[in-house]
């Protein structure tokens, strides 16, 4: 609805995790090269983790492209929500083994020779498991028993596993141990800084084709990165209604009150420790930049009293802020 006002070639908010608006923050780099280098060097187990909306399965779809086809084979998991059967037969299917019905230790054999296969070629195989949190026990002890398929070089099978937190606190689980120990590399993505915030809005407007400079002003995207505690997903959805609200008052260019007004629109509050880091980026902008409601919220996040979450910020940056 808005491109045109804005001049953009396309959505620069879409919630679909497109590998053309991937911003490389160093922990995103830092867990696709991990995931890369694990699959490769055939490391075994993989786990990634991170909260709801950090960029996992975007990570993920950018680890599709950039494993190299002619020299791994790939299956990928997108619904965990299956048995341990299906499971067997879901990874089977996707790496191309001619299954049909068959009994669990004849889909293991086939599988098994499979695999040897493509070792044989070279190929290495890999099982990327996305929602893995979702796994229950039983399907997990299916995972590491995959793992058991190896030659005395390496194993046949590598498998990522990528999930929400509570993927670690079951792997954490006495019932799961001998699994955790397989695990050979395991990363963290987190909700993104304060400047990142920045640089990630901006990236995406540029990938979406803005040349004509910001569309938001500095204190806009600090109070997005306020109300979004830096998770993309929720700063993709609070910039998209911004420029919605923007578009709406025939205004080039979002100001904080328009970020405020999709804020509540949207019924987004910050979480506490939200504020914390918000008073602490705040505090390293220059004082005639900062509106004294902004200082006063601030302070109050600071003494992590509980009328942070009663005080209304608005912060008109006069000039950048410096972070």
């Amino acid at each position: 609805m808005y491109l045109d006002h804005f001049q953009l070639a396309r959505n620069p908010f879409e919630m679909s995790p497109d590998p053309h608006f991937f911003f490389p923050t160093a922990q995103h780099r830092e867990a696709l090269a991990g995931l890369v280098y694990g699959i490769t060097a055939r490391k075994g187990f993989l786990v990634l983790t991170g909260e709801v909306g950090t960029g996992k399965s975007l990570v993920v779809r950018c680890l599709l492209d950039a494993l190299d086809k002619r020299r791994v084979a790939c299956a990928y998991v997108f619904n965990s929500l299956l048995s341990p059967a299906e499971f067997l037969h879901y990874i089977a299917e996707d790496l191309g083994v001619t299954n049909g019905p068959c009994a669990k230790n004849e889909l293991l054999l086939r599988l098994n020779r499979h695999l040897i296969e493509n070792h044989r070629k070279g190929l290495t195989t890999v099982a990327i498991i996305d929602e893995a949190h979702h796994l229950d026990a039983a399907v997990l002890e299916e995972v590491r028993l995959l793992t058991n398929l190896e030659t005395p070089q390496g194993k046949l099978l590598q498998i990522a596993l990528v999930g929400q937190p509570e993927l670690d606190a079951k792997l954490e689980t006495h019932e799961l141990r001998q699994l955790k120990q397989r695990i050979t590399l395991r990363l963290r993505l987190r909700g993104l800084s304060a400047a990142e915030t920045f640089r990630y809005v901006e990236a995406r407007l540029a990938a979406a084709g803005n040349a004509s400079g910001a569309l938001f002003t500095p204190a806009a995207l600090a109070m997005i990165h306020y109300y979004s505690s830096g998770i993309p997903r929720l700063v993709n959805t609070l910039a998209d209604n911004s420029l919605l609200a923007a578009y709406a008052a025939g205004r080039r260019q979002v100001a904080v009150e328009m970020v405020e007004e999709a804020a509540a629109d949207l019924r987004m509050r910050p979480e506490a420790s939200g504020l914390s880091a918000f008073a602490r980026e705040l505090a390293k902008i220059p004082r005639g930049g900062v509106t004294v409601r902004a200082r006063a919220a601030a302070a109050a996040a600071t003494s992590g009293s509980a009328e942070a979450n009663e005080i209304p910020v608005t912060c008109e940056a006069q000039h950048e802020p410096d972070f």
